[in-house]
């Protein structure tokens, strides 16, 4: 049936996944680091667990992408280019303009390169990705997979600001959320475990990184999300604040001179935990750290938790699955059970045995009437997946 390439590109790099269809299987995956820095390097790992790490100057997607295409033909990875039948991006901003994934022709590769000033470091990167792509592999389908567009089912009350409705008409101010892709596999996976319809659910999932999210997923869609007009918005993380009163940050600006692109340079890269601590914005440093700082930067991330996840268990009326993926979700078993304890007035029994180890699966005891769970993500099968769809393989 042939292979999917599964491409997230960011501002200096891009990492990939090649999937051999229909069995799903992961056969190369890898990264091309610092495109157009110095010190740039390709890495492709194979499916034996054999790992070719070259140093190599990468100035341009297109260079990253030729390496890629090298690599996979020099490690018999594939025969021929003919092999590779689709290729899905991973694009941070949809808009309003991609309430689904989207087959991008030259028409929405237009789209993504408009849609610029509100995701500035990601989607000019993608596009020149899915340029690069486009030239080397003519004629293979090209598959854009939004971060927003899951969250594209939010309700007006859930999406507009408390602001002049202006705004909204003119320049498109409002809610988009992200980590749409993450939550639409979890959520998915979830309903499986549970042996339930997805329809029938109400999950908060906790998707927790250096980027993190909490989304409360109701009838299948996503109702409400953390993250707002940017990923800025919502619970602490790795270097973002999160939630702050707009008032304190022009105080700031006043009193250190600022302009407001150093403001929101602070607000997404000094702050969060390392901010708070001062040490790190790896939650791994801030770990068993007996500095008061780093302990206060843990206990402000999971009083940012409860409070989205409470507020988001109160909006839907009720809750049947509490549930932690990506870095921080899946491998952190204190800030689990500090956040499942915070939750046990509303009927989630933690089970402390089941939380002392990682891995998919319960982590609440059977008859807890909130069931807890830990999903290892999967955003690049989730790519896959919709390549697959859209373009009928």
């Amino acid at each position: 049936m042939g292979k999917v390439l599964a491409i997230n590109s960011g501002s200096s790099s891009f990492k990939y996944k090649l999937f051999q269809l229909p069995e799903e299987n992961v056969v190369a995956s890898g990264i091309a680091d610092r495109i157009g820095i110095a010190g740039s390097s390709f890495e492709i790992k194979l499916a034996n667990g054999e790992k070719h790490v070259t140093k190599v100057a990468i100035p341009d997607q297109e260079t990253a992408v030729q390496l890629l295409l090298d690599d996979l033909k020099k490690y018999q990875v594939i025969q021929a280019l003919t092999e590779i039948v689709g290729i899905g991006h991973r694009i941070v901003a949809g808009g309003e303009l991609f309430k689904d994934s989207a087959i991008i022709d030259e028409s929405n590769l237009k789209k993504i390169f408009d849609l610029t000033e509100y995701a500035p470091l990601h989607n000019p990167a993608e596009g020149k990705g899915i340029q690069a792509f486009m030239k080397l592999l003519p004629g293979v389908p090209q598959v854009g997979v939004f971060d927003t567009s899951f969250h594209q089912t939010l309700d007006p009350v859930h999406y507009m600001y408390s602001i002049p409705h202006e705004y909204y008409d003119k320049y498109g101010v409002r809610k988009y959320g992200a980590h749409g892709t993450s939550v639409r596999y979890v959520a998915n996976h979830v309903a499986q475990m549970m042996h339930r319809n997805l329809a029938d659910l109400k999950l908060v999932v906790c998707h927790l990184g250096s980027g993190a999210s909490i989304t409360a997923v109701k009838d299948g869609k996503s109702f409400d999300t953390s993250m707002g007009f940017s990923p800025l918005a919502g619970i602490t993380m790795g270097t973002r604040s999160g939630d702050i009163d707009a008032s304190a940050v022009g105080f700031m600006m006043e009193k250190e001179n600022l302009s407001m692109p150093e403001m929101i340079d602070v607000l997404n890269h000094k702050s969060g935990l390392l901010g708070i601590s001062g040490i790190s914005s790896d939650m791994r440093d801030l770990e068993n750290n007996p500095d008061k700082h780093a302990m206060l930067a843990r206990q402000i991330f999971v009083n940012r938790i409860v409070r989205y996840v409470g507020g988001y268990i109160t909006e839907m009326g009720g809750c049947d699955a509490v549930v932690f993926t990506a870095g921080i979700g899946e491998n952190d078993q204190g800030i689990r059970l500090t956040v499942m304890n915070a939750l046990k007035f509303l009927g989630l029994e933690p089970d402390e045995t089941a939380n002392q180890t990682n891995g998919t699966k319960f982590i609440s005891k059977p008859d807890s009437k909130i069931k807890a769970l830990t999903v290892a993500t999967n955003e690049e099968l989730m790519i896959a997946r919709d390549v697959i769809r859209l373009a009928k393989l």
